[in-house]
C-alpha cells in the first residue's frame, strides 16, 4: 500500500500523532493558567505557546512575539515534572520581562534569580529537577548506609534486623547533625518516584507515607501528563536533599519490588489463582512495615535520637507547592489476604542497596 494512500496505517500513524501534539498543547496551555494563577497570582498576560525541534535549548520565551517555546524533545525525553519545571522557568522570564519591565539586565540576572528564589523555581537554565551534587559527607554516609543494607542481606533473622536497624539509625544522625546547615538548604531538589498512574492505590499512598514519615523528605502526589498516551496521570513527588532523595527512590523501588514479590510467594503458597486480592494484600504489605519503622522510631528516641523536622526543606516544599489540598481516603477491607500481607511486611528488612534488581539500578556506592 502506497504512503500517498489516506486510507494506509502510515496516514493514520501521522493522524494519530497530530492529534496528540494537538492534546499536548491543550495541556501546556492548561498547565499555563494554572501555574498563572498559582505562582504569578495571574498577573502574566497569556502567551502562546509554541513546540520547536530545538536541538540545543529545552525552553525559550520570546518577548518579540510573546511565545513561549517548548522542545519537543523535552516532552518526548522526560517526565512531564521536568516539563513543567521548564515552563515556570520560562514564565519567570515573561513575568520580569513583562511585570517588572526589568528589559535592562540579561535574561538570568538579579531581578530574574530572586523571583525563582521566592516563588521556588529552579533558575537555571537547563530546568531540571535537582537530584545530583552530593556533598562528600553525603557520599561518605550512603557508602556506610549501603554497606550496613548489604549486611541485612543475612540468613541471621536477628543480624539482618540489627543492620536495617543501625542503617536507619546513621541515616538519623547524618540528618540531625546537618540540618540548618546553609549548604542543606540550597541543595534541595525534587524527584518523581515511580510510574505514573492513574489511580492512586492505599498501597501507594501508604508508601508515601513511609517515605515521608521515616526517611527525611517531603512528599506529595501530583498531577502529570502522560504525552505519549493523551491521558493524565499522577506521581509520588519527594522533596529533599540528594543524598535523602536517593534513599528515598531505593526504598520506594525495593518496597514495591519486594511487595509483589510477597504476593506471588504468597499465591504460590495458598494456591491461589487469581489476584483479586493482591491490591489489599499489598496495602498491608505496606502498613505492616510502616508499623515496623514506627516501632524503631521510639526504639531511636529511647537513644536520644528525635527528628523534629527541617523547617528549611518544609519551606522549599511550600514554595513547590503553594496550594495544598488534603484529601481524605478510606482503606481497604481488613481481610484475610490483608492480614496475611501486614504479618509479610512486619518482616520485610532492606537490603541489596547497590545494583540493579530491586533498586531498578538506584546505586548507593556511586559506580
Amino acid at each position: 500500500m502506497s504512503l500517498e494512500d489516506p486510507t494506509g496505517p502510515s496516514r493514520e500513524a501521522a493522524r494519530l500523532g497530530v492529534a496528540l501534539e494537538a492534546a499536548l498543547l491543550r495541556e501546556l496551555v492548561a498547565t499555563y493558567h494554572d501555574l498563572n494563577h498559582t505562582f504569578f497570582r495571574k498577573r502574566l498576560k497569556p502567551a502562546a505557546i509554541e513546540l520547536s525541534d530545538a536541538g540545543s535549548r529545552l525552553g525559550r520565551w520570546m518577548s518579540e512575539v510573546r511565545t513561549i517555546e517548548i522542545a519537543r524533545r523535552l516532552v518526548r525525553d522526560h517526565a512531564w515534572g521536568v516539563v513543567v519545571e521548564v515552563l515556570k522557568h520560562e514564565m519567570a522570564h515573561q513575568f520580569v520581562y513583562e511585570v517588572l519591565g526589568r528589559t535592562d539586565e540579561s535574561a538570568h540576572g538579579p531581578a530574574f534569580q530572586n523571583l525563582c528564589e521566592l516563588l521556588g523555581i529552579d533558575p537555571s537554565a537547563a530546568g531540571m529537577p535537582a537530584g545530583d551534587g552530593k556533598s562528600d559527607e553525603d557520599t561518605k554516609v550512603l557508602g556506610r548506609i549501603a554497606k550496613l543494607l548489604a549486611l541485612a542481606e543475612s540468613a541471621n533473622v536477628h543480624e539482618a534486623q540489627a543492620a536495617m536497624s543501625a542503617a536507619q539509625r546513621l541515616m538519623l544522625k547524618h540528618n540531625l547533625e546537618s540540618v540548618g546547615d546553609p549548604r542543606r538548604a540550597h541543595a534541595y531538589g525534587f524527584r518523581h518516584l515511580g510510574k505514573p498512574t492513574g489511580r492512586v492505590t492505599e498501597a501507594e499512598r501508604l508508601l508515601g507515607t513511609i517515605l515521608g514519615s521515616h526517611f527525611f523528605v517531603e512528599v506529595i502526589w501530583v498531577p502529570v501528563y502522560r504525552a505519549a498516551e493523551g491521558k493524565r496521570g499522577s506521581v509520588l513527588e519527594a522533596c529533599g536533599t540528594p543524598a535523602n532523595l536517593e534513599m528515598a527512590a531505593y526504598v520506594h523501588a525495593f518496597l514495591t519490588h519486594t511487595a509483589e514479590q510477597l504476593w506471588r510467594e504468597h499465591k504460590r503458597d495458598k494456591r491461589i489463582h487469581g489476584d483479586r486480592d493482591r491490591r489489599t494484600y499489598i496495602a498491608g504489605v505496606m502498613l505492616g512495615f510502616l508499623e515496623k519503622l514506627k516501632a524503631q522510631k521510639v526504639e531511636h528516641k529511647e537513644q536520644g535520637l528525635v527528628w523534629v523536622g527541617d523547617l528549611d526543606l518544609t519551606d522549599f516544599y511550600r514554595k513547590r507547592h503553594p496550594r495544598i489540598v488534603q484529601v481524605r481516603h478510606t482503606g481497604s477491607r481488613r481481610t484475610e489476604a490483608h492480614h496475611h500481607g501486614r504479618e509479610a511486611g512486619r518482616k520485610i528488612v532492606l537490603n541489596k542497596p547497590v545494583g540493579g534488581g530491586p533498586s531498578g539500578g538506584v546505586k548507593l556506592l556511586g559506580r
